[in-house]
């Protein structure tokens, strides 16, 4: 009977009575791949404009890597693409996207003709293959916060450099009844205190408050 192979990993189960008195070297090869799906590192350089990422049954190969460290041996001008290999084999990466260029990666599966996900550069993401076969699906795992009612920061917030976009949202403090609030009518800055619009900063660059303004007092 002849080995089979696992479904997404594609680890050699020897048929009964097979490989007798060499089976360490399928039993090794079992454990290097393990080793890889598991929390295995990859190098991945890219170059040109297409790429493929094959995980051979029974074979340590690229394609088992967990995580995937995206670099290219020189600037990428324009999109990458790498397609999953084979496309009947789930696979989850961490892929983290550091090219230089500027260029996205793109992940497809199957030829392209199912979902396909793009990372853009210096982004990092999880992303599934289903395996399904000519039409294989890649998908984003989200890692947003959208669904954390109550996110928590551990330490400050670093921003690197970039904005904080609040949309329409207002700011509120802690559990103190101040809230700064955006007017979206007249694009006016809003202090409220316990629900009430006490001060407005107009876009104009007014002040208005609802009581005396006192200057050179102490606060």
């Amino acid at each position: 009977m002849a080995s089979t192979f696992t479904a997404s990993s594609g680890l050699e189960k020897p048929g009964s009575g097979e490989q007798a008195g060499s089976w360490g070297e399928t039993v090794n090869n079992n454990f290097d791949i393990i080793d890889r799906v598991s929390s295995g590192f990859l190098n991945l350089s890219l170059s040109g404009t297409s790429s493929t990422l094959t995980a051979t049954d029974g074979t340590p190969s690229n394609g088992h890597f967990k995580v995937l460290f995206c670099t290219s041996s020189g600037s990428l001008s324009s999109l990458h693409t790498v397609t999953i290999a084979p496309n009947n084999k789930s696979k989850l990466y961490l892929v983290n996207n550091a090219t230089t260029g500027g260029q996205s990666v793109k992940f497809q599966q199957g030829g392209g003709s199912g979902s396909t996900i793009t990372v853009a550069s210096g982004v990092t993401a999880w992303i599934y293959a289903d395996g399904t076969g000519g039409d294989a699906n890649v998908r984003a795992l989200s890692t947003e916060l959208v669904n954390d009612l109550l996110p928590k920061l551990g330490a400050d917030l670093d921003v690197n450099g970039n904005d904080i976009l609040m949309g329409n949202q207002s700011v509120k403090f802690g559990t103190s009844k101040w809230e700064i609030a955006l007017d979206t009518g007249d694009n006016d800055l809003l202090f409220k205190y316990n629900g009430t619009t006490v001060f407005k900063l107009s876009s104009a660059g007014a002040v208005v408050a609802s009581d005396n303004i006192t200057a050179f007092g102490s606060p």
